[in-house]
């Protein structure tokens, strides 16, 4: 089972991400991202409740929607960051750029 999942309602994009986001899933994650990528979506919403560790290949991956969203004009709203996944956030200085 893959650790995040993806829900598409008019207007918005939501995607929520559980367990582990590492080098081994990290890669699915990536693809999934680019097909939401590819919708050109205004709003994506990423929830981090349900996730309980991430590593430099999940940030890259959160970094890559981030950028891709806000370079096609859309807006991401990350929220739920707690535990291990907001400590690597606030390390990397990425809790001002997520908003957390």
């Amino acid at each position: 089972m893959l650790p995040f999942e993806v829900s598409k309602n008019p207007g918005e994009t939501k995607l929520t991400i559980r367990g582990s986001l590492d080098i081994n899933t990290a890669p699915a994650l990536a693809e999934e991202i680019d097909k939401i990528l590819a919708t050109k979506p205004a709003k994506v919403e990423v929830d981090l409740g349900p996730l309980d560790l991430i590593d430099s290949s999940g940030v890259a991956a959160l970094v890559k929607l981030y950028k891709g969203v806000r370079g096609g004009g859309g807006n991401v709203r990350i929220s739920g960051a707690r535990d291990q996944p907001l400590a690597i956030f606030k390390l990397l200085r990425m809790d001002k750029v997520f908003n957390l």
